[in-house]
């Protein structure tokens, strides 16, 4: 049956990317996590979607150019509510160990974001913080970049890894230089990779949040699902089921 993966954390109901997402993540009984991962000023791994803090917290910068001290003086709750007013911006390293600590068991997705901005060192810094843990949970990497998934693979052959895309031009170009596990596109471009899917891999398609759309996964026997209301697609996950 289709699993759920929650999108940035419980996205839809929490501040995306911060331990109080992760947390409710778990709550409500996610198969997976996915979330997003770039490089200080200083070399350290951050977790937050965007290149910069504008969107999501009362800062302004971009990342690689801010320090991590500097990024954690930032609130990243109040943007979303009130009620989230001094979350922070979390370390991935404090993402693992939120999870272990919670008894999270299923997969976590960790997307390098290096299709705008290339950080030097990024996988290597994932790969090695990776290696220091023994977590309860699967992990694979994601990119928009095959580039950076070629590079991966390259480090260690064994690691799971699923190519990312929202064009028809960057799946075919990712398909031809990559060995990979499973394709993550796009919800528009579902129909299209059932045809162009060849060789059968698993798919894990976001970001699916309206009824219909996750039921109709369900209905294709969809590997996974990035969703941003994982207890909503856990119901109807559940009445399907019935």
């Amino acid at each position: 049956m289709t699993k759920i993966f929650a999108h940035r954390g419980s996205k839809g109901t929490h501040p995306e990317n911060t331990l109080a997402s992760f947390k409710e993540a778990v709550h409500v009984g996610s198969d997976g996590i996915e979330l997003d991962v770039h490089l200080t000023k200083d070399g350290q791994l951050v977790v937050i979607h965007d290149e910069t803090v504008d969107r999501t917290t009362n800062g302004t910068g971009e990342i690689r150019n801010l320090t991590l001290a500097k990024i954690k003086d930032l609130d990243a709750g109040s943007w979303y509510n009130a009620t989230f007013a001094g979350e922070k911006i979390p370390t991935l390293e404090e993402v693992l160990l939120l999870l272990k600590e919670l008894g999270f068991n299923g997969q976590l997705n960790i997307e390098l974001k290096t299709d705008i901005i290339q950080y030097e060192g990024l996988v290597e810094k994932c790969l090695a913080l990776q290696g220091t843990q023994t977590c309860p949970f699967a992990i694979v990497y994601s990119s928009f970049n095959p580039y950076t998934l070629v590079e991966l693979k390259k480090i260690k052959p064994s690691q799971e890894i699923g190519l990312l895309f929202e064009s028809k031009e960057w799946a075919n170009k990712g398909d031809a230089i990559l060995k990979k596990e499973s394709y993550h596109p796009d919800l528009k471009l579902l129909d299209w990779t059932l045809d162009w899917n060849k060789n059968q891999l698993p798919l894990r398609v976001w970001t699916v949040n309206e009824d219909k759309d996750i039921n109709r996964c369900f209905e294709l026997q969809i590997e996974a699902i990035f969703t941003d209301y994982p207890e909503k697609a856990l119901q109807l996950k559940e009445n399907y089921e019935r």
